[in-house]
């Protein structure tokens, strides 16, 4: 895709930083910043490309950073701030700022149908599409992932980046399940984290020659093995669902 940024541009405030490419977990929808302007586009394969938002950016590769829904029909940025920034509803071709007047959100994820955001703040917090609260939980825990339900989220126990635990909360009773080991192969730890449009719970795992996925129960901690990725022999890669920057890009 020449059209394509590999790199922000030397102007730009991280000049020579590598831009996100990301591709929609469905498969079908790809996100880059385009060459001849800097604009953050969406396209299909063999579709046109569309601007997703004006303020979004080659300027700022490297201080914001773009996640896209399952179904790449939402986009929201994470910035250097803290916080976030742009949240983009492109069925309705809509940007709007961040919810309820303060930007000192994160973003814990989608729910499956793209239907549903789970933000964290001084509240764990599910939002609809037009950044209404349809729930809202105070919490010490840190969810990672929305079911399709709206209500049940998954927490990932343990230290970054080496996380093999997790456990459930319902967000809006406040009540949790035991924490379940994960049976990982040896050396493996929970990279992502998510639910599929079938209610499982799914993880994927950095390995030794690329990533593996996982359906994993979240009761007994099992897990069974649904596909393996072999690390390609590239600079760089790109995974449905990645976010900018993912562990297993990396060739180290």
């Amino acid at each position: 895709m020449p059209e394509a940024l590999a790199v922000a541009p030397k102007d730009a405030v991280n000049g020579g930083e590598r831009a996100p490419f990301l591709i929609s977990g469905d498969g079908r929808h790809i996100f880059y910043y385009r060459k001849k302007d800097g604009l953050f586009v969406e396209r299909t394969v063999h579709g046109k490309e569309r601007v997703v938002a004006k303020g979004i950016t080659a300027h700022a590769i490297g201080e914001e950073w773009p996640f896209v829904s399952y179904d790449g029909s939402y986009v929201v940025t994470g910035t250097s701030g803290p916080g976030l920034g742009a949240f983009v509803d492109l069925r309705k071709r809509k940007a709007m700022g961040t919810p309820e007047k303060t930007d000192a959100w994160g973003l814990a994820g989608f729910s499956p149908d793209s239907k549903r955001l789970l933000l964290n703040g001084e509240r764990m917090v599910v939002f609809d599409r037009a950044l209404r609260s349809r729930l809202r939980l105070k919490t010490r825990l840190a969810p990672s992932a929305l079911a399709g339900d709206y209500t049940t989220s998954a927490v990932l126990v343990g230290k970054g980046g080496e996380y093999r635990k997790v456990r459930l909360l319902n967000l809006h009773t406040g009540r949790t399940g035991a924490v379940v080991s994960v049976k990982l192969p040896r050396g493996q730890h929970i990279d992502d984290i998510d639910f599929d449009r079938s209610g499982r719970l799914v993880v994927r795992s950095k390995t030794a020659t690329g990533v593996a996925v996982y359906q994993l129960s979240p009761k007994t901690g099992a897990v069974k093995l649904l596909k393996e990725i072999e690390r390609p022999k590239a600079a760089v890669w790109v995974l449905p669902d990645d976010d900018a920057y993912e562990p297993w890009t990396e060739r180290k």
